[in-house]
């Protein structure tokens, strides 16, 4: 044996021995952690409703806040923004190829919910909200999935009332008495199992891989969304806006002249809408339907587009949108057409009303 190899097994066999003592030293490194930061780390919200701390919030406030620290990312109406999560809509999907996982097609508890937003969001500002605030995210999520109206409160004393759909497909993981009883083997290969795997193809090269655009034109077409026109085209349409409408009335003799300080103010209430319509020279169907024309057409009156079976029905009653039913429509969205597509709560003030249905006036054709 060289000199080496006796260096060696000598220093292995002095480590095998003196290992044990020496970890089992105290290293004199950190401190017991006291009771207020152990409570500080304990946030965690369990299905039971432990942890949920006292306060309240609205489906109303819980608008604002997700308009304003959400929206970006998740969408106007959760339906997302590029590949970020899509947090409402899905139902139905979850035995489809690609079943689209949100909040009410799949989360099993609203406890997740109210634990996640608190614990992470929103993104590159975390905990930054209040309990209050929380909650009431968390109520116009539900909102957006269905799941309460517009006017539900949720707090502390109302948590565990809420059943999420999908609450009862989920169980205890059992795979031990099942799929391991099942497919485990007795005896099990260590070496020269299997004959060398040779790669014939790559997934990209035979297209099996979808590329972005295709696969979100395929989830797009699982939830009847067209999105096949880009957001550049979107933008551009709005920014038309008052111009258009003013050359557009002139053009076809209007019968009755536009309010043009009001239609410049809709313009911009409708910056809240123009996530899912589009209106003007080249306006396409999106989330929502095309809204050239609407004023004083029957409901469901552009052909090709999906409407909700409410709306549908009414189509069959010989509804026409009037400025009286489109602004209580625009009031209450889900109160006038029951289980209407459209998510959003609806504009609370009369005057931001007025100035909506007065720009869609401004775009006859």
């Amino acid at each position: 044996m060289s000199k080496f190899l006796n260096v060696l097994t000598a220093s292995a066999v002095a480590a095998s021995v003196l290992a044990t003592p020496v970890m089992a030293e105290k290293l004199g490194l950190g401190r017991p952690a006291s009771d207020d930061e152990i409570a500080a780390w304990d946030i965690d919200i369990r299905p039971d409703g432990q942890g949920l701390p006292e306060g309240s919030g609205s489906v109303m406030d819980g608008e604002d806040l997700y308009m304003d620290q959400c929206s970006v990312c998740h969408g106007v109406f959760g339906e997302a923004e590029g590949r970020w999560p899509v947090l409402a809509g899905g139902d139905g999907s979850l035995s489809d190829d690609r079943p689209v996982k949100t909040i009410g097609s799949y989360w099993p508890y609203l406890s997740t919910v109210w634990d996640y937003v608190h614990r992470a969001m929103p993104f590159g500002d975390a905990q930054s909200l209040s309990n209050d605030e929380v909650y009431a995210i968390t109520a116009y999520l539900m909102y957006l999935n269905y799941l309460v109206e517009d006017d539900f409160v949720l707090s502390k004393e109302n948590f565990l009332e809420v059943r999420m759909p999908n609450e009862e497909n989920f169980f205890m993981d059992d795979r031990a008495d099942a799929e391991l009883v099942a497919f485990a083997k007795s005896e099990v290969c260590m070496s020269d199992c299997k004959d060398n795997v040779e790669i014939t193809a790559r997934a990209a090269i035979v297209d099996v891989t979808p590329e972005d655009a295709d696969a979100r034109e395929a989830r797009a077409a699982r939830l009847g969304v067209d999105v096949s026109e880009g957001d550049e085209e979107a933008s551009a349409t709005e920014e038309e806006g008052a111009e258009e409408a003013a050359a557009s009335t002139t053009a076809e003799g209007a019968e009755q002249e536009l309010d043009m300080a009001l239609v410049a103010e809709g313009e911009k209430v409708f910056k809240r809408c123009a996530a899912c319509h589009q209106v003007g020279e080249g306006a396409k169907d999106r989330v929502g339907p095309v809204l050239n024309g609407v004023m004083d057409a029957p409901f469901g009156h552009v052909e090709g587009f999906r409407y909700s079976k409410g709306l549908l029905d009414m189509a069959d009653e010989g509804m026409v949108w009037t400025e009286e039913n489109m602004a209580e429509f625009l009031k209450k969205p889900r109160g006038y057409i029951k289980r209407t597509k459209m998510s959003f709560a609806g504009l609370r003030k009369d005057e931001e009303i007025a100035a909506v249905i007065e720009y869609l006036k401004s775009f006859p054709e």
